[in-house]
């Protein structure tokens, strides 16, 4: 019952990676703001501390997200058996 999570903020803090994530983005749904996918921010929690969905995200999106995220753990594997 645990979620990989990737943190959304409404400050890309100089990350170079971070993802618009802009109303335009979402099939149903917002968010308040303009904000950014920082790939590089990934944690996990249980589903019961998910209490809402406030949106959901276009899949064209979804799947830019999910290919940074991917290239990144790709990329620090890759690292980590030189």
């Amino acid at each position: 019952d645990d979620w990989i999570l990737c943190q959304i903020t409404s400050n890309p803090y100089g990350d170079r990676k971070a993802i618009a994530l802009v109303s335009e983005n979402f099939l149903t749904g917002s968010l308040v703001r303009d904000s950014f996918v920082r790939p590089g921010k990934l944690f996990t929690a249980n589903s019961t501390l998910i209490n809402s969905q406030v949106g959901t995200i276009k899949e064209d999106k979804f799947t830019s997200i999910r290919a940074a995220i991917v290239s990144l753990i790709n990329g620090a594997e890759d690292k980590g058996h030189e």
